[in-house]
């Protein structure tokens, strides 16, 4: 029987407006969202919200002609106004089009067309951007700008003309709420379809999961047009009245000093966030006197004696001032999800009293599938399903290692005009083919052991999944990010596993290895001790340096399709 991860009553599945119209019945006095400004923290509470939400509605139905079923993109920086326009859209009965900021604009041309999209409202930063596809699209006929523009109605202009509110658009929970276009996929993006119900039910069954209210503190760092952000991060901290503060900057002086004022009780991260927690906390003690630095490690020693007695205890106390200087001292949560942690970062963190939980999901499941159940977390795992959820292995082989596959209602309608992708992804009896490989094991904790395209397939049939060797390359600090694939041998036409590694020059720089010859070979001595550990056929046969980071996608994974089919040359050192 498999088990699913809840700690209280859910709150009931209903259109997206009515969350924060509960919220503000609720908690009206209640900051919802803030962001530090001009040296001070602007503020807007429930109440303040959904009237700033009402008005906009209002202004996009009689000014921009919004009806229900018509689509409006949102584009810009994490900023209170993003999610007033987000809930606005949907207030007034249309669908949200969230665009990425970090595509380029022929990219965002390219799904503004694709979506048919009539209006969108954008940050000052992409307003200009948005009025030059408004004059080639002939659909796209309004622009609206969170920030003061001479050619957009602006919410300055919103706020003066419309002084009372639109009333709620009737809404099902059938209704389409949201077309979340992919990206880091070759060829065309592809629009997942999410209706009201599918992201509600899933914001329900987080609410579950966590014991999180009014009192809890959320810092938002991570894209809100990002489905994973815009549930864990927005719609479920309105669902449990907590404030979401966020990011001014993602300087990380500039983050540093906002999480000390902030405190934050949760934050929603991707693995890279982490992993550059977990390293600059390591060099920071690096730097200590050698007395102190092994007095540390004596302590870390003892404390995990004592902390199968306290229950970890002693390792949060000896720890708390290395959090508090990170601004997390008072963090009862922090999830990591958009890509498989690494088991040494989540194993240093845990190790210093951190409350780290690693969960699943896709986009095309709103996205939440599994996340640890706190008070009993396997962070190699990616814990158990959310309430409601079915997961089971789709063809396991001999080791129970098979494709993931989830049945839930928040599994999404399908893809965007798109009938043939939608067939490839969704059976007839309703379940996700998630595309990732993996396993559940007698206490139904779920395992990720790699994406199904990126498996290498020996000439014995055996599979090698490349995040495997990934995890063990990443575990030196010499080794910054690293990309295993096959490539074909020319000669003997068989399939080889192969490494591109960005190595951690800041480090090497130090110990004073600079040149192309010195790099390899430090590298070289990395890949033979992993080499060491591994079975034959796994092994790394040949590798190349990068010496800049991968292009990603928005959840800082790296875009592994753009390196498909590369061979690296025998002899070759270098890309």
């Amino acid at each position: 029987m498999m088990r699913h991860i809840k700690v209280r009553d859910g709150i009931g599945w209903f259109p997206l407006p009515e969350l924060l119209e509960r919220a503000a019945r609720l908690w009206p006095e209640t900051p919802a969202f803030r962001i530090k400004r001009g040296g001070g923290w602007d503020s807007y509470t429930y109440r303040e919200a959904l009237d700033l939400v009402r008005r906009l509605a209002r202004c996009l139905v009689e000014r921009c002609g919004l009806r229900k079923g018509d689509k409006f993109a949102v584009v810009g920086e994490n900023r209170p106004e993003w999610p007033i326009a987000y809930m606005a859209i949907l207030w007034a009965g249309g669908i949200v089009v969230p665009l990425d900021p970090r595509l380029t604009p022929k990219e965002r041309g390219y799904i503004l067309g694709a979506a048919k999209v009539k209006g969108v409202v954008a940050s000052g930063k992409f307003t200009d951007e948005m009025l030059e596809h408004k004059a080639e699209l002939p659909h796209l006929e309004h622009v609206v700008s969170m920030d003061p523009h001479p050619e957009a109605t602006s919410y300055h202009q919103v706020w003066q003309e419309y002084p009372e509110g639109a009333d709620r658009a009737p809404l099902s929970l059938d209704d389409v709420a949201v077309i979340l276009f992919t990206s880091g996929t070759p060829g065309a993006p592809k629009g997942v379809v999410l209706t009201h119900k599918n992201i509600s039910s899933n914001v329900d069954a987080v609410y579950q999961a966590f014991d999180v209210g009014p009192e809890d503190r959320f810092y938002s760092i991570l894209p809100l047009h990002h489905v994973y952000e815009a549930t864990a991060g927005f719609l479920f901290a309105i669902a449990a009245g907590a404030t979401i503060n966020y990011a001014s900057s993602l300087r990380p002086d500039v983050m540093r000093q906002e999480m000390k004022e902030v405190r934050p009780t949760l934050m929603v991260v991707v693995p890279l966030i982490l992993e550059k927690f977990l390293l600059g906390i390591r060099k920071r003690l690096a730097k200590l006197p050698r007395g102190k630095r092994a007095a540390i490690s004596l302590l870390k020693g003892f404390g995990k004696l004592v902390d199968v007695f306290t229950k970890g205890k002693f390792s949060k106390e000896l720890f708390l001032k290395v959090r508090e200087e990170l601004g997390l001292g008072k963090a009862r949560y922090i999830v990591s999800g958009g890509a498989a942690l690494p088991r040494w970062v989540s194993k240093g963190l845990e190790e210093m009293g951190f409350p780290i939980l690693q969960g699943y999901g896709l986009s095309e499941a709103s996205p939440v599938v599994s996340v640890n159940p706190p008070w009993r977390p396997k962070n190699e795992s990616v814990g158990w399903p959310l309430v409601n959820c079915e997961v089971k292995i789709w063809n396991p082989n001999e080791e129970g290692v098979g494709e993931i596959a989830v049945r839930a209602p928040f599994v999404m309608q399908g893809y965007y005009e798109n009938p043939e992708a939608t067939r490839e992804a969704l059976t007839p009896d309703g379940w996700l083919l998630t595309g990732d490989m993996g396993y559940i094991d007698r206490e139904g904790y779920i395992y990720i052991t790699g994406r199904k395209k990126a498996v290498i397939v020996t000439k014995g049939g055996k599979n090698i999944f490349p995040e495997e060797l990934e995890e063990k390359l990443t575990a030196s600090e010499l080794v910054e990010e690293a990309l295993v694939i096959g490539g074909v041998n020319p000669a003997t036409g068989e399939e080889e596993v192969q490494a591109i590694i960005f190595p951690n020059l800041e480090l090497l720089a130090a110990k004073g290895i600079t040149s192309e010859d010195g790099i390899y070979e430090a590298i070289d001595k990395v890949v033979r001790e992993v080499n060491r550990n591994l079975a034959d056929y796994k092994r790394i046969r040949r590798f190349a340096i990068r010496f800049e980071e991968f292009p990603k996608t928005t959840t800082r994974k790296i875009k592994r399709h753009l390196f498909k089919g590369m061979y690296i040359e025998p002899g070759q050192r270098s890309l």
